[in-house]
């Protein structure tokens, strides 16, 4: 099979794509064929060794991915050969076979692409852990969802449409930002040529955002803390711009606010149960329509590094997918 390999910390351009043997299904494992992979921004980090966690040198980075199940290994009932199904797993998705186990698979729902079920699972599982089962957002609340045309926010503004909240996309271009108003969101900011700070304030009548969603980080947090309700909560997704902000703490001290951590990968493996039905959730959604992942961009196996540096770049919209099998 062919794979993209990590072999040294650096940017995409030193990634290599290698013929590698056939993977075994182990014990409590699902060998995968993969025709969809999707592209997230820790990829980008993972190969730099700037993430949360760091594999052991060589190893395929990519996460998430939909396919046909190709092998099964020992103890495993739920799938058979010739499912199609979806899957999420530290690394090892940009590549033509993964095995993984058989907690991190589900079955794909009838009728779905796999380039759309590829792009489910990371974007749309961290937004719903945030917004749901962190945030705790209900219906008539306000949402402030930063970097909102990239693949989390974008997942975010459906989510919160779907809870009944009201949404507000912020991006650093009107392009973008016409993608995200598609997309559901009920106000738009630019911050590239508009302040966040007066922009909010003016939107809410001086009562700010009950949550800001925040994969950004960067100069745009100290303005969007600032720009909290009462009681407010601030998602710390991520830090795209490359930049963590160091915040005043005062500030969550005068509006009673909650700073609060998301890592959807690490709650995968601590809730594996609440994480799956969070994911039924989404699929039910999916099904309903009131969300629907939006693909800027296909790309084959040998041009992962292209769609990695268009990510790293901050150039997409929505969700790239890697094809292994194109």
């Amino acid at each position: 099979m062919q794979a993209v390999v990590c072999k040294q910390w650096g940017l995409p351009d030193t990634l290599t794509i290698e013929e590698l043997p056939d993977l075994v299904a182990l014990p409590g494992q699902v060998l995968i064929d993969v025709h969809a992979a999707g592209v997230n921004f820790p990829d980008v980090l993972i190969i730099q060794n700037k993430y949360q966690f760091t594999p052991v040198l060589p190893f395929t980075p990519g996460s998430e991915l939909a396919g046909v199940v190709h092998a099964i290994g020992a103890g495993v009932e739920k799938y058979k050969v010739g499912d199609r199904v979806i899957a999420f797993a530290p690394v090892g998705a940009f590549a033509q076979q993964i095995a993984v186990s058989q907690a991190a698979v589900l079955p794909m729902p009838p009728g779905l692409d796999f380039a759309t079920a590829a792009a489910i699972t990371l974007a749309y599982g961290t937004s719903y852990h945030a917004l749901v089962q962190r945030a705790q957002l209900v219906a008539g609340e306000t949402l402030l969802v930063l970097g909102a045309a990239g693949g989390v926010g974008l997942a975010a503004i459906e989510i919160a449409k779907a809870l009944g909240a009201r949404v507000i996309a912020a991006a650093s271009s009107d392009a973008k930002l016409e993608v995200c108003k598609v997309h559901g969101a009920d106000v738009l900011i630019n911050y590239s040529t508009q302040d966040l700070r007066s922009e909010l304030k003016t939107i809410t009548a001086g009562k700010g955002v009950d949550v800001v969603f925040d994969p950004v980080g960067g100069a745009l947090a100290e303005p969007a803390l600032r720009s909290i309700a009462w009681c407010g909560r601030y998602l710390v997704i991520g830090f795209a711009s490359g930049e963590i902000p160091r915040l005043p703490f005062n500030l969550a001290l005068l509006k009673g606010a909650s700073i609060v951590g998301v890592f959807w990968g690490e709650f995968t493996q601590r809730e594996a149960a609440a994480n799956l039905a969070g994911m039924q959730q989404l699929m039910h959604w999916l099904a309903q329509g009131k969300i629907r992942p939006h693909i800027s961009q296909r790309y084959a196996l040998a041009e992962t590094a292209q769609a990695l540096n268009a990510m790293a770049a901050r150039t997409v919209t929505g969700k790239v997918i890697i094809e292994p099998r194109r």
